[in-house]
């Protein structure tokens, strides 16, 4: 018998908009969606010699509907009908500035084409030297180092840098921004209504790991310690927000029009956004002790704590430790990586320059990863000597710099392509390895590692070196779309149809059908080889520190 209440999840990836359209009784996905963001695709409003990289809200907006309404178009009436609750996840810090209503400014006709005004994305690294002076300034001003539950060291992929970064940089975005949102928090205030600042939600998931949001210390930075990292940002505190909720609160329903642009009923509840890693964790059905790998063209690693055993401590070098960033009751832990499936797309792409242009250069460039990936599994550990750094995008953890840059060693003229992309495997997995160790250092118990997301699903080189480097079973999910169903998951709680996210974990879990064992000889061999990265990473980054002397010289 067909279950009479449906939910809709939406993950909005680095590239597009995915939907999902689950039952909440067996968390079958009934209909599913991905719409592309075309400005994106086009290369619009980015500069990657200078990493910026912008996102426009009217791409938000068109793969929105496009994508919930043709997942809606593969079901009948009567699921439509049964929708109840709608949730979003996003990528994040991704962030941009609003008017007094909400609307982001590049919506406005006077700022359309203007890339400050639109959202700076998470892998925007424009505001480098922003980040290290709100870490230096958190150090030193005297008060709250609001930087101790972010890990220590701000980054430039965060709210705060991106907002310095914008006001320093373009005194008109500066003058008519009332506020300034995240992706995940605007999306729900607009479907529902609720998009003035003074009214918007906030998502405790995005406050707490990118905003330096804490409770311990009254919320958000103080304003004197904003003032104090520069004068520009003098009274943007109270245009900004007090409180914050987690991703199981209902913060409204569907506005008749929007309603009608996604074809869905008006009763349709919306809940508190939250990041994609956070609600692709409830997906992969995260609980206490688990690590879980998001990965796509970069990482997320999250890891459930239970709140009154961490208590007090607070783990350095990490991206942040939520109450509530994940689930109510547990504190969310995030880590990651800048770069991984990005790293191996630029790998293909330098491999490619000299392809022809057409048809042909591209059946060619969709076969090149595969051939890689295949030629490369046949190469043993180590790639006969060639070793590589995975900061292609600088370092997000442990202890972020996004300063540091990526690079190969042990290069030879014998050296062959698969042989250099297996570096970069390795790398990128002993990249993870780091952050393993850095949870494990600071007394963070892992019991298993779950991953998700389209690397994990496509690479199985690449998990069968993580399981070997981890010397641990990992997981992945069966779900292509997990984050989108752990938004689903969300939905279905606020809506009321689950008392919890456990209980929609239960009811709606998607399984998995991968399974990735560590093999003892090659894990050995892994761990010489780990030793090695870490003392080539030490060597660049002495590298960087000395030319940094240099240029101040």
């Amino acid at each position: 018998m067909m279950s009479s209440t449906y939910v809709i999840g939406v993950d909005f990836g680095s590239d597009s908009c995915r939907c999902v359209i689950a039952d909440t009784a067996t968390g079958e996905e009934i209909a599913s969606a991905v719409a592309a963001f075309p400005r994106w695709a086009a290369g619009l409003y980015c500069d990657p010699a200078r990493r910026i990289f912008r996102q426009h809200p009217q791409d938000h907006l068109d793969a929105l509907t496009l994508a919930v309404r043709t997942a809606l178009s593969q079901v009948a009436p009567a699921v439509r009908a049964g929708v109840r609750g709608l949730s979003i996840a996003t990528t994040g810090s991704t962030s941009a500035p609003v008017d007094e209503t909400g609307c982001p400014l590049a919506l406005r006709p006077a700022f359309a084409d203007n890339p400050n005004a639109m959202f700076l994305m998470w892998k925007d690294h424009s505001a480098t030297l922003e980040a290290e002076q709100i870490t230096t300034a958190a150090r030193t001003w005297g008060g709250v180092d609001y930087t101790a539950h972010v890990g220590g060291v701000y980054s430039a992929e965060w709210y705060w840098a991106n907002l310095l970064w914008v006001f320093r940089h373009d005194a008109q975005v500066r003058a008519a921004t009332a506020s300034w949102v995240e992706h995940c928090d605007w999306l729900p205030a607009e479907l529902t209504g609720t998009g003035a600042p003074h009214r918007m939600r906030r998502s405790r998931c995005a406050a707490g790991h990118k905003a330096m949001w804490n409770d311990r210390h009254g919320g958000l930075p103080s304003q004197a310690f904003l003032s104090h990292v520069d004068p520009l940002l003098d009274g943007i505190r109270e245009r900004l927000y007090e409180d914050t909720w987690t991703a199981e609160t209902p913060i409204g329903t569907l506005t008749p029009a929007w309603a009608d642009r996604l074809g869905l009923p008006v009763e349709v509840v919306v809940g508190a956004g939250a990041f994609d890693a956070h609600m692709g964790a409830v997906g992969a059905g995260i609980r206490a002790h688990t690590l879980v790998k998001i990965m796509g063209t970069s990482t997320c690693d999250i890891v459930l704590t239970p709140t009154d055993e961490l208590g007090d401590r607070v783990i350095e070098g990490i991206c942040g430790q939520v109450d509530g960033s994940v689930m109510a009751g547990a504190v969310g832990l995030e880590a990651g990586q800048s770069a991984v499936g990005d790293a191996f797309a630029w790998f293909a792409r330098v491999l490619e320059w000299s392809l022809p242009e057409g048809a042909a250069r591209d059946a060619l460039r969709a076969e090149l990863l595969p051939r890689l990936e295949r030629a490369a599994a046949l190469e043993p550990p180590g790639a006969h000597g060639v070793a590589a750094l995975d900061w292609l995008n600088g370092r997000r953890t442990p202890y972020a710099d996004q300063t540091l840059h990526g690079a190969l060693f042990g290069l030879s003229l014998a050296s062959s392509a698969p042989q250099l992309y297996r570096a970069l495997v390795e790398a990128t997995a002993f990249g993870a390895k780091a952050i393993v160790d850095r949870f494990t250092d600071a007394g963070v118990r892992i019991d298993e590692v779950l991953a998700i997301g389209g690397v994990a699903r496509k690479s199985a080189l690449l998990m069968q070196i993580q399981a070997d480097v981890f010397d641990l079973r990992i997981r992945v999910a069966k779900s292509d779309q997990a984050v989108a169903l752990g938004a689903a998951m969300c939905a279905a709680v606020a809506c009321g149809v689950h008392a919890d996210i456990p209980a929609a974990q239960r009811a709606m879990a998607c399984g998995f059908d991968l399974v990735y064992a560590p093999r003892a000889a090659e894990a050995a061999r892994y761990r010489q080889l780990f030793r090695r990265y870490r003392e080539t990473g030490a060597l660049v980054q002495g590298m960087k520190k000395e030319e940094a002397l240099h240029d101040a010289l």
